[in-house]
């Protein structure tokens, strides 16, 4: 499918929405209220630090892709284009994914409120939520991000987005299972009710 000429600028600005919303102004918005730092990765050599480190590099490269796609376009071939994938179906499926997940994480943060972090908060305890999307998901925010991964990978598919999408999805599962134990931790007994009673995706 030949991509449409709007796509260009279009994909650019929805990448630069997403972090906007996904990460900086929850982050704003946690720091301003409650006057803690929400992003806990740092810069230690643990598996904590080690997955947040790898999602900025594949967050970059992920970015680098969709600027060479839009201002570099001679550039766009080295990223190994999948033409197999290019199809009509498959360009919408993508387009709806990247736009519903979008508007599921900003509805899952509002919901999760001052409790929002980036990465493991060890210093601040924070309350169990297990109300709206958290009710069907423990992961609502993970989850989104997965689905507009896997959008973003439809709508622009080569080997660079592929690998961003798969790396991220290794990184993720590892990092919902530590803050699940990091959680059983924190909230004992309530957090293994809510465990048993909603499912870890859907």
């Amino acid at each position: 499918m030949e991509h449409l000429s709007f796509l260009k600028v279009y994909i650019s600005v929805y990448f630069a929405l997403y972090i906007l919303l996904s990460f900086a102004l929850p982050s704003w918005r946690v720091f301003k209220k409650a006057g803690i730092n929400p992003i806990t990765f740092g810069k230690t050599d643990n598996a904590h630090d080690y997955i947040g480190l790898q999602m900025k590099v594949f967050t970059a490269l992920l970015a680098a892709a969709i600027l060479v796609y839009s201002f570099y376009p001679v550039g766009y071939p080295y990223l190994m284009p999948l033409a197999y994938i290019m199809k009509p179906i498959t360009f919408w499926i993508g387009m709806a994914f990247m736009h519903l997940s979008l508007l599921w994480i900003i509805i899952a943060q509002y919901q999760m409120g001052q409790s929002w972090r980036i990465g493991i908060d060890e210093a601040n305890k924070t309350e169990l939520k297990q109300v709206g999307f958290f009710s069907l998901s423990r992961n609502p925010i993970f989850l989104g991000m997965l689905v507009s991964l896997l959008g973003i990978f439809l709508v622009l598919p080569n080997i660079v987005t592929a690998v961003c999408m798969f790396s991220s999805y290794l990184l993720i599962q590892i990092q919902v299972r530590l803050e699940e134990d990091f959680l059983l931790n924190q909230h004992g007994t309530a957090y293994s009710a809510y465990k048993n009673k909603v499912r870890r995706w859907l």
